[in-house]
């Protein structure tokens, strides 16, 4: 799943280690969360969501996969 975690972070001049703090989850969580290593759990999600104002629409993009069999 893509996301814009890290643009939305920047622009609202906040830290990996300061959103952590915020969410009560690791620095490298966020990392893993930015870098697209980590999809969050449905709660980590709204959590996110909710410090930014935003939905979680606004900043995770679920792209459903293609299957070419036929």
């Amino acid at each position: 799943m893509k996301n814009r975690l890290e643009q939305i972070r920047k622009d609202n001049e906040i830290t990996q280690s300061q959103l952590a703090d915020k969410l009560e989850v690791s620095r490298q969580t966020i990392g893993s969360l930015e870098n697209g290593r980590y999809n969050p759990s449905i709660v980590l999600a709204f959590k996110i969501a909710k410090f930014f104002n935003l939905s979680i629409e606004d900043i995770f993009i679920y792209e459903e996969e293609v299957n070419n069999e036929n």
